[in-house]
């Protein structure tokens, strides 16, 4: 509360006004989705749900909704950081580095609900899912060199002694930064299949930022996290109400449209507010499931083209899915990855022979399946409720290694 009475009185009315409306967007989510469901199913945008018996078709894409109430939000908020220059007459010393910042992270974002949707209603392959986002961030990377253009890093305390106390990154710094919005928008996108997961994990995420920014505004950075608070309050609550109808049973899908809006939203705080590093830590399972995806993402493993967990029908409970192929096919790479993640006891396989010949079928390479292999056939909604917990667990680490292990590689 201290850090709030000591803030000056307009930079407090700007984050008042953002809660207020961010707490109006979330009532209009919450009405406008169930309101648009007639004009998604005519339009053609739904889709079965496989994890259910019935695989009733519910409507696609529903994070444009989410997405565009949230650019509405931020669209009316333009004005409320700058009140006091527009306010009077002549204002000598407007910001315009933060001006020019939060109409490039709005310009950003934009790009992505656009592209992110075409990629509902076009279908696009997986290499596409790579181009847009690169795409979409360029008009970011262009505000970072226009405001900052800071590409200097700190070495950590093991490396100083070969690189030194600063490393000056140069162009790299800026390679960094678009693979972050790439990484950011394709890391939810990939950790998805079950009710509520998508939306559920971003919901974490957002709350997390929000506690880390509120304890860093007694920092030397506030307005960094001030800038961030003004993107993640009404992602929070937009979110909240997509959530709300997206949880099991779903009502609706969020689609690849809110995976990219919400990979692009995280990026834009991450680069713009300084603490990317930070923001790579909030997403700890993601890059563990990237990481343990990899094998199939480049296909040294057969990849199928759905790797969601498996409805068996008369328990009614969800089971790991295979990917099932000719042992032979398999590269003397893809063997011994194989090889090595069943000692480990990462991956479950099982290997056979049929008219054919011999065939070897191993789960699919994702979290959610990793999960069901330690704790057997779960309810589709506890198994939500678990993946959650593990992004938790994951902020929670977070926390732990940003204000004590830290200690250890910088000087605080």
């Amino acid at each position: 509360m201290g850090v709030f009475l000591e803030m000056p009185l307009p930079l407090l009315l700007s984050l008042l006004v953002n809660l207020i409306v961010s707490l109006l967007g979330f009532v209009a989510t919450l009405t406008l989705i169930p309101a648009f469901h007639g004009h998604f199913m005519s339009a053609g945008l739904s889709g079965k749900d496989l994890n259910k018996h019935d695989q009733k078709r519910i409507p696609e894409a529903q994070g444009v909704i989410s997405g565009a109430v949230f650019l509405i939000i931020l669209f009316c908020f333009i004005p409320f950081p700058f009140l006091n220059c527009f306010m009077e007459e002549q204002c000598k010393d407007f910001p315009h580095h933060e001006f020019v910042a939060l109409i490039g992270a709005l310009l950003a974002i934009c790009c992505m609900i656009f592209l992110g949707f075409a990629d509902d209603v076009l279908n696009l392959r997986w290499r596409h899912k790579l181009l847009l986002p690169t795409a979409a961030s360029l008009p970011l990377l262009m505000v970072y060199f226009t405001n900052f253009g800071n590409t200097t890093i700190v070495v950590p305390k093991p490396l100083r002694w070969l690189l030194g106390l600063h490393l000056d990154l140069g162009i790299l710094y800026y390679v960094y930064m678009g693979l972050l919005a790439v990484f950011c928008t394709n890391a939810i996108n990939i950790l998805a299949g079950v009710n509520g997961l998508e939306a559920g994990q971003s919901l974490v995420i957002s709350a997390s930022i929000i506690v880390f920014n509120l304890v860093e505004l007694e920092g030397d950075y506030r307005d960094d996290h001030v800038f961030s608070l003004y993107f993640m309050i009404p992602f929070f609550f937009t979110t909240l109400g997509l959530l709300y109808h997206n949880w099991y049973p779903s009502q609706v899908f969020v689609g690849d449209t809110f995976c990219y809006f919400a990979g692009m939203t995280f990026a834009v705080v991450g680069i713009l507010g300084h603490f990317s590093k930070t923001m790579l830590l909030f997403f700890m399972p993601q890059v563990f499931n990237f990481l343990y995806s990899l094998p199939q993402l480049l296909h040294i493993i057969p990849c199928p083209r759905h790797r969601m967990p498996r409805l068996n029908i008369d328990t009614g409970k969800l089971e790991m899915s295979y990917s099932r192929f000719k042992t032979k096919s398999l590269s003397s790479l893809g063997t011994f990855i194989l090889k090595i993640a069943e000692s480990l006891r990462l991956v479950t396989v099982r290997r056979g022979a049929n008219e054919d010949g011999a065939y070897t079928e191993c789960n699919n390479l994702t979290i959610i399946n990793l999960l069901l292999k330690v704790l057997g056939p779960t309810n589709e909604r506890n198994l939500t409720v678990f993946l959650l917990l593990v992004q938790v667990l994951g902020s929670v680490l977070t926390f732990s290694i940003r204000y004590q292990l830290v200690r250890l590689f910088y000087d605080v």
